[in-house]
């Protein structure tokens, strides 16, 4: 596999954002899914939905998000819709609970490593392309968030995002999600997140913003604030190489912040997900980055 191209900018702005997307030379056609991370309530780092303006108008998007499978503001539709509301996303966008009603989709992963199937929100049909836009940060059992896991945990419904937690097992419970083997559960997400890509196959881009860089997750109420200075917009057409690029940019700052973050990433062998996600052949980590 040749190298994946990696557009990269230090300037953060929501024009930047547009720019990176065009760099890719990439048409999005039909009806295009952009996937966010809405932001849990009380949670200070998330991306903000008049931040995303430019870029959901750039793609006539619709802002798409799956429920959680943990107690908060997003675990059932009337409050996750709610929440919607709240952080403006609403306001600007139509926005699309995936899994708000009916049974899940269910796509199949016969290759998969640890799990054979993915649920996710049965809305995904409604779409013949998607545009991830993730904010680069730390995560409390991921290790990182990044394009892949918001490909995998992020479209993934709400029993999805338990049946990956608990790396295949129907009946896992809450508790359940935070005793399960770390390395299977990495596997698990690159597996889902591998369904995904094969369902749009190359009808797909990727945008991550490494800003607001707490070791903790848009998912958590109560974050840690920003523990390094913010890097810069990256944009590529390959969910791996450009969580890789992000992983190297954090690795190669002069910023002394950065070895809470990567020891964040390490404790949970956060990398080992990119590994597995290289190895299923929907990336690779092989890439150019290409300042503008």
């Amino acid at each position: 596999m040749e190298k994946a191209k990696v557009y990269f900018t230090r300037n953060i702005t929501p024009e930047n954002v547009v720019k990176m997307f065009e760099k890719l030379g990439k048409d999005l056609p039909g009806k295009v899914a952009v996937k966010v991370h809405s932001g849990e309530k009380g949670n200070q780092n998330y991306l903000r939905a008049e931040f995303m303006k430019p870029i959901i108008e750039k793609v006539n998007g619709t802002i798409v998000e799956c429920n959680t499978a943990y107690d908060g503001a997003r675990d059932t539709t009337e409050k996750h819709i709610k929440l919607m509301e709240e952080h403006d996303w609403t306001k600007y966008f139509n926005v699309d609970i995936m899994d708000a009603e009916g049974e899940d989709k269910v796509l199949e992963i016969p290759d998969g490593k640890v799990i054979k199937k993915n649920y996710v929100g049965k809305n995904i049909d409604n779409y013949d392309s998607m545009l991830v836009v993730s904010h680069f940060k730390g995560h409390p059992m991921g290790g990182y968030g990044g394009a892949i896991k918001q490909l995998s945990i992020g479209v993934a419904s709400g029993k999805g995002k338990r049946y990956i937690h608990c790396t295949g097992s129907e009946n896992g419970t809450f508790e359940d999600m935070f005793k399960v083997d770390q390395i299977k559960f990495l596997e698990a997400m690159a597996d889902s997140a591998s369904s995904v890509v094969k369902h749009f196959k190359e009808n797909m881009a990727f945008v991550n913003i490494m800003c607001n860089m707490s070791v903790d997750c848009d998912c958590c109420a109560v974050a840690e604030d920003p523990c390094m200075k913010d890097i810069g917009i990256l944009a590529s057409l390959d969910p791996v190489a450009i969580d890789k690029a992000c992983i190297d940019l954090v690795k190669n700052s002069n910023d002394e912040g950065k070895e809470h973050l990567l020891q964040r990433i390490n404790s949970k062998h956060g990398t080992h997900t990119i590994d597995a996600s290289a190895d299923l052949g929907f990336g690779t980590k092989e890439y150019e980055l290409i300042e503008v």
